[in-house]
């Protein structure tokens, strides 16, 4: 997959140049991001590339030694399953 990373966004575009698959993360401080937005196209469901925005993201956020605290309900749940990053994710429950 051909990820394009922005201040804020990861996405990808499809053949025709428009967005197919998007995580949004606004900042909340200098090192905490609101996972609030994850979107993925029909053409794509199904194959697991909203879970791939969201592992390259927590990459991205590690690498950044930035925490992710998601108010986007698959954002939170992907968190929760993938607990190989527990150390980038906020619970907002907390």
């Amino acid at each position: 997959m051909n990820f394009i990373f922005e201040a804020n966004r990861i996405f990808i575009n499809g053949e025709k140049g428009g967005v197919i698959a998007e995580v949004t993360f606004p900042s909340i401080s200098e090192t905490v991001v609101n996972i609030d937005h994850t979107f993925v196209d029909e053409s794509l469901r199904g194959q697991g590339v909203a879970s791939k925005l969201l592992e390259e993201l927590a990459k991205k956020l590690r690498e950044e030694n930035k925490k992710a605290y998601p108010t986007c309900s698959y954002a939170v749940s992907w968190f929760q399953k993938n607990t190989q990053y527990a150390d980038v994710y906020i619970d907002i429950m907390e």
